[in-house]
């Protein structure tokens, strides 16, 4: 089920918030830049770089999702593996609130996140 737009509004503050805290100095941002989008129930965070045999193409590297499971109104955790496939963070691998989820984020003791 989709997030409603009062959902969706009250989860990409705190969402936007960590990104903007996370994006490097403006004139880096060409080369290096985080980004987020809400996409159905989920949130993902990922890297945007230029590709590498097409620099004026830009790619997006996954770092991190949540997607909320309404039924038990939790988030899970993922985090996208070398074999490019989601994982569950084991960690800590739901929580409550995004606020939690973007704290894990931060964290992040084993530096599966942002490495």
């Amino acid at each position: 089920m989709v997030l409603s737009e009062h959902e969706r509004h009250r989860f990409e503050k705190p969402v936007r918030a960590y990104v903007d805290s996370r994006r490097p100095p403006p004139h880096i941002r060409t080369e290096l830049d985080v980004g987020y989008r809400i996409k159905g129930q989920s949130i993902e965070i990922f890297e945007l770089r230029p590709a590498y045999q097409d620099s004026e193409e830009t790619v997006e590297l996954a770092i991190a999702k949540a997607t909320y499971v309404r039924s038990r109104n939790v988030w899970n955790i993922y985090w996208m593996r070398a074999d490019l496939q989601w994982h569950r963070y084991d960690p800590v691998a739901t929580v409550q609130t995004v606020e939690e989820f973007v704290a894990v984020l931060d964290q992040d003791p084993y530096g599966c996140f942002f490495g």
